[in-house]
């Protein structure tokens, strides 16, 4: 979908139509841009962007709180289109999702032909409209898709993947961020020809088995299915302090919080996660992330002490501006096994539930853990 939030919004509040629209934190404090409209972005304001320097870029912009809610609900129309045209479609968020066209033509003609009347349908029914990319496999169709939006249209020709990839840059490349182009930047690499030209040797010796994989892709070959029923690959929680933080008592205390919610998600989910992962991002925007790998657990306090165990081994070289926890590795939980390997896990484990029960009834904050109880500044 096209600069989906903030399309939602312009086309409920028709005087936004046309003018500036950006959602995402209050522009006076600490977060970020959600989306922002193509009237923003014509100032240069991007997703992810800080929001105060969105401010800056586009002062006379209309800033707006997100309302997951809402998009949730135009995105359950959205998805319900696309299960009209194949069984297998793939979420991968609330704006974007992979469809395989494979044997859909005897209903509704080549699979060009069926995605122009998949984005007529989108614009008709929501009033929104969508860019799509239409390829023979998903890394080559989500690259297609971001390069004529809005409403746009690209057909990659089986065949012509590589050709088609070769003058993009790198970093369109899934795993290439900053620090990964920076690495192929200093063996002259920018464009994704040159890592089509280039062995794979230098790429292994240099960024390990990702080096591998990104010549795969550079070549235009992804062989993943489109996977309808894709569990969550990871759970998290992340706060942008509204001053960066020197305090590690503080950090770690928002650690504890972040580490409950995850965990209650876990058991919702009937998962639990192998790997714990912290993440720091300090006053000038470097970020930096750390993962251990244990035994999998639900438990919001395993989860904690995870995480802990991973802060106390950085030095706070700088405030810290956002802190966060993920989940990963997820698995489906296997209940009464833990006390094997800890005596106390299942009495955690039958608490959380517990707690969880009592919270859904009375209210989320009805019992939290001692650390996370506001002090009485009467005290």
């Amino acid at each position: 979908m096209d600069a989906f939030y903030a399309a939602v919004e312009q086309r409920d509040r028709p005087a936004l139509r046309g003018r500036p629209v950006i959602v995402g934190a209050d522009p006076r404090g600490r977060g970020v841009v959600s989306a922002a409209s193509y009237e923003a972005r014509r100032s240069g304001v991007r997703s992810a962007m800080p929001i105060s320097r969105a401010a800056r870029l586009c002062p006379d912009a209309v800033f707006l709180p997100v309302d997951m809610a809402r998009y949730g609900r135009v995105s359950d129309e959205i998805m319900a289109i696309l299960g009209d045209f194949s069984p297998l479609v793939e979420p991968v968020s609330v704006d974007e999702a992979f469809l395989d066209l494979t044997g859909t033509a005897p209903l509704f003609g080549p699979p060009v032909e069926a995605v122009r009347r998949i984005k007529r349908r989108i614009r008709d029914e929501t009033g929104l409209t969508a860019s799509a990319g239409l390829a023979t496999n998903k890394f080559v169709a989500k690259v297609a898709s971001d390069l004529d939006k809005p409403d746009g249209l690209v057909v990659v020709a089986p065949g012509s993947e590589a050709d088609f990839l070769a003058p993009l840059s790198v970093e369109r490349l899934w795993g290439v961020g900053k620090a990964t182009a920076r690495l192929l930047g200093e063996l002259g690499i920018t464009t994704i020809g040159q890592i089509q030209r280039l062995s794979e040797g230098p790429l292994v010796a240099r960024l390990g088995a990702h080096g591998r994989e990104l010549k795969a892709l550079a070549l235009g070959r992804d062989d993943r299915a489109v996977e309808p029923e894709s569990a969550p690959r990871s759970m998290g929680a992340e706060t942008t302090f509204e001053r960066d933080c020197r305090v590690r008592a503080t950090l770690e205390r928002t650690l504890r919080g972040q580490a409950e919610r995850v965990a209650r998600e876990l058991r919702a989910s009937g998962l639990a996660a192998a790997r714990v992962t912290l993440k720091l991002r300090w006053a000038d925007f470097r970020t930096l992330t750390r993962s251990h790998t244990g035994d999998p657990t639900q438990d919001g306090l395993e989860i904690y002490r995870r995480a802990l165990t991973l802060l106390g081994r950085e030095r706070l070289v700088q405030p810290v501006r956002l802190i966060g926890v993920a989940a990963g590795a997820l698995r489906p939980e296997a209940r009464g096994q833990l006390p094997l390997l800890d005596p106390a896990a299942l009495r955690r484990e039958r608490l959380g539930r517990a707690v969880d029960r009592i919270n859904a009834r009375f209210g989320r904050a009805t019992i939290v853990p001692a650390t996370l109880v506001p002090e009485d500044p009467a005290e």
